[in-house]
């Protein structure tokens, strides 16, 4: 079933409960970091859209945000709100794999934010439409981070959220393709718990040297 949901008080978004639908951890990377001026965006596994929606909808000079998602559903209900918000001069979106990104958009982009699919076992008894979301079925990590580096700008940022125990594992796999990570923070559910969640911004080019940003915790429906 559908609905609509207010990312702020301009704009909205529209979820399908049948669907994959947000969780905060969009919001936290969607806020993670702020555009320059002239900000082309690409929201990578975008889903029904919410990351690049809610990025748009919270800085100002960001000039382009193409959507690229896979499953044709999520692409649909994703163009529903690009269309609800009046957004389709500054907005586009692909339904198509990263893999299968055209040569047009190499190079395109000064941004790319991602919420990928975290998992990488357990797929069993899974729902498909969710579990693609969620889990990589149709997309490794290094198939992800080898997309961003072809579709980024020399010196442009590419922004995820993964899971904190596979830190280790994204930092190695972002270096070893070229794109520097230089801002992380961890997530917490719960002041004193163990982080759930990492926060990185990597950069196409830049030299070696991180900073790590305080925990942070979020809290329910921050």
């Amino acid at each position: 079933m559908k609905s609509i949901d207010y990312l702020n008080e301009q704009y909205k978004i529209i979820q399908d409960s049948e669907l994959y639908k947000f969780t905060s951890d969009s919001i936290l990377l969607s806020r993670f970091v702020t555009a320059q001026k002239g900000e082309t965006v690409a929201d990578f596994c975008a889903g029904g859209g919410v990351v690049g929606l809610n990025f748009f909808a919270e800085n100002t000079g960001v000039s382009s945000v193409t959507f690229f998602e896979a499953q044709e559903e999520l692409a649909a209900l994703c163009e529903e709100s690009v269309s609800l918000n009046g957004l389709s001069d500054k907005m586009k979106v692909e339904n198509l794999r990263l893999q299968d990104i055209p040569a047009e958009y190499t190079e395109k982009f000064s941004l790319i934010l991602c919420n990928p699919p975290f998992e990488n076992a357990g797929f069993e008894n899974a729902d498909p439409k969710k579990a693609s979301c969620r889990k990589e079925l149709s997309l490794t990590l290094e198939e992800l981070v080898i997309s961003a580096k072809r579709c980024l700008k020399f010196g442009g940022r590419f922004v995820l959220c993964h899971r904190a125990d596979r830190a280790a594992e994204v930092i190695y796999t972002l270096h070893a393709a070229g794109l520097e990570p230089k801002l992380m923070q961890f997530v917490t559910g719960r002041a004193g718990r163990e982080p759930y969640l990492v926060l990185i911004s990597a950069k196409k080019g830049a030299k070696a040297g991180v900073r790590v940003l305080s925990e942070k915790v979020n809290v329910k429906g921050e």
